[in-house]
């Protein structure tokens, strides 16, 4: 491994190593945003039933790539915990063991994805109008990205890993490279030029993909060729018991909480395809806005992540409770600002990327304004979540992350949309309502729970570190 950046994570100063570590993630998601912000300002432009296909499309796609990113999230806190505990080669052995378990997962989980496109889409009880042109084009963005599920995974893995480690700038400068890969592809397949042919939401699917190729090859350099974070060696790569369980213990409750929240977003989805196109459309760019928002809340949540997992492994609680604070604070600060913005001008924001000038482009903006209103609200509890929900995974607590992820999601939001929507007859803003309520009641929630400081006695378990002969 590299020597250790002058300012530790388990000593000295909170605020700056914080703010080193959280910048570049935010950074990060920001890159990552840009990729479904230029598949929306593209696919926007070329027709708005495509905006819509990608509504109904990435809740379905989310729900079997949970599962492998389950276990990234588990290597990244082993990852943590062992470095933070000066165990430098189990930590190495962890990256390794994470890379191999996760690319066999990711294999798996792209041929079943692809084999149930339609099976998955034919559950959703779409209007009419949904069904007929918005349906078949989400099938054929999801085929594609299946089939490059594993391209997916290996910059999901590889980023873990460097978090985990502490290093969040090498996954910031291959994102980035990747993104602009995307940006650049994306007009070429989705209009054609010259001899590309005009691919439509396929396209888009294709940029993605494409650009995903180029940030796993570079990660995977940066992983076996450079001395920057974890050094894995290719015996690291063969699977072993211990190292595996550990993963697993970690990982299937994080998979879990993934799952749950894609199954959640995948009912939300079921009712929502009973709406007309316009509906469908503001709600998927809805979320494509306020997930912008929720970049600095990503930020300081994986952040609080890896400063809880290296200080619980250095036997230091008490300043794990410290960045707990610090960052919680700090996400409500600026949550308060971007609350302001969100609630002030929704509509110039939401038409920035609905550009048909048809009036379904209008309706869809109309309504998307609406949901940027709700949100606002509800910004500071979505931070603070995230943040109390990072310090669950860093130290280990998945299952406490599992739990709480699950009153925000199934015991809130999705009973409360069926209430708002189907019985109080609400219309669109039960929808809106409803996704409000659940951060809000999820945030009080753990706050109550993180309070008691029962979180900080991590399990932090040694494993074998000799390869086995």
């Amino acid at each position: 491994m590299q020597p250790r950046e002058e300012s530790e994570l388990t000593s000295g100063d909170l605020a700056k190593p914080m703010l080193r570590l959280a910048w570049p993630i935010v950074v990060l998601q920001l890159l990552q945003v840009a990729y479904n912000l230029a598949d929306t300002v593209w696919l926007g432009a070329y027709s708005t039933a495509a905006v819509g296909a990608l509504s109904l499309a990435f809740p379905l796609i989310f729900f079997l790539i949970s599962v492998g990113g389950g276990f990234t999230a588990a290597g990244s806190i082993l990852v943590a915990q062992r470095t933070g505990a000066g165990d430098d080669r189990g930590a190495e052995l962890v990256a390794g063991q994470t890379l191999a378990f996760v690319g066999i997962v990711a294999v798996l989980l792209g041929a079943l994805g692809f084999a149930l496109v339609d099976p998955m889409l034919s559950l959703l009880p779409a209007d009419a109008e949904t069904k007929a042109v918005v349906i078949p084009m989400a099938a054929d963005y999801m085929r594609v990205f299946f089939l490059g599920t594993p391209f997916l995974f290996g910059f999901f893995v590889f980023t873990s890993l460097m978090r985990g480690y502490g290093d969040t700038r090498a996954p910031m400068r291959v994102m980035l490279a990747s993104v602009v890969l995307n940006v650049v592809l994306d007009p070429l397949v989705i209009f054609g030029w010259g001899p590309i042919p005009e691919l439509g939401i396929t396209g888009a699917a294709v940029a993605t993909v494409g650009s995903r190729m180029l940030a796993t090859a570079l990660g995977l350099y940066v992983l076996f060729r450079t001395d920057a974070g974890p050094t894995i060696t290719r015996p690291d790569l063969r699977l072993r018991l211990e190292p595996v369980r550990e993963i697993v213990r970690l990982g299937v409750p994080s998979a879990l909480e993934q799952s749950a929240s894609s199954l959640a977003m995948i009912t939300l989805t079921a009712m929502i395809a009973t709406f007309p196109p316009a509906v469908v459309a503001a709600y998927g760019l809805g979320n494509r806005l306020s997930s912008l928002v929720f970049l600095p809340a990503m930020g300081l949540g994986q952040a609080t992540n890896t400063i809880v997992g290296q200080n619980l492994g250095a036997e230091r609680p008490d300043r794990a409770g410290s960045a707990v604070r610090l960052a919680g604070l700090a996400v409500a600060a600026v949550m308060v600002v971007l609350s302001v913005v969100a609630f002030l001008v929704p509509t110039q924001l939401a038409g920035a990327f609905v550009s048909t000038g048809t009036q379904q482009a209008a309706e869809t903006v109309a309504y998307a304004a609406d949901y940027l209103r709700v949100m606002a609200v509800m910004f500071v509890f979505m931070g603070v979540l995230q943040v109390a929900l990072g310090a669950f995974r860093g130290a280990g607590k998945t299952r406490t992350s599992l739990a709480f992820s699950l009153v925000a999601l199934w015991f809130v939001r999705v009973p409360a949309t069926y209430y708002l929507v189907f019985v109080a007859d609400w219309g669109a803003m039960g929808i809106w309502t409803a996704v409000a309520l659940g951060d809000v009641i999820g945030c009080l929630a753990a706050l109550a729970w993180l309070a008691r400081g029962t979180w900080k006695n991590a399990d932090v378990r040694d494993v074998d570190t000799h390869p086995a002969d």
